[in-house]
């Protein structure tokens, strides 16, 4: 009796565990289309040829993160810079596409976000690849605080 009543604790602590895992990681709907409606003003930005615009959904920090095929790039200004760089022009810019692949919540303030990204450049090669982004809701909007792209 005493097993038994052992194993059905066990087992009710292990899936209670998976279960709260899984609803505390659903992202409520009104976050989602928060974040979406930045990404509608990033690429709304981008594809106008104003980096500075696009930005606006990045933390302005120094603590920012981005990642990328060179290495980390720290605070807002250094990954504007870097961005300036690889794309001076709105022909190297191309058309940006963004798409989601998933969303989780991680706790109250931060959301983790894996999608997909793609430039269409006619003048030049067209580039893609995938990015996984930490938001992080400040003062009541929620900004990327960490970008890893490639």
């Amino acid at each position: 009796m005493k097993k038994s009543l052992f194993i059905s604790l066990i087992f009710s602590l292990f899936f209670g565990e998976i279960f709260a895992q899984k609803s505390s990681s659903k992202v409520p709907q009104k976050d989602k289309n928060d974040i979406l409606a930045v990404f509608a003003v990033q690429e709304k930005g981008w594809n106008e040829g104003n980096l500075e615009a696009y930005m606006q959904g990045y933390e302005k920090s120094d603590s920012l993160k981005f990642i990328g095929k060179s290495g980390i790039t720290y605070g807002w200004q250094n990954t504007l810079d870097n961005y300036k760089r690889s794309y001076p022009d709105k022909a190297s810019m191309g058309t940006l596409r963004l798409e989601l692949v998933s969303m989780e919540k991680i706790d109250k303030k931060h959301i983790f976000v894996v999608g997909k990204w793609e430039l269409l450049r006619p003048e030049k090669t067209n580039l893609k690849g995938y990015f996984t982004l930490i938001w992080k809701k400040i003062n009541g909007k929620w900004l990327i605080i960490a970008d890893h792209s490639s």
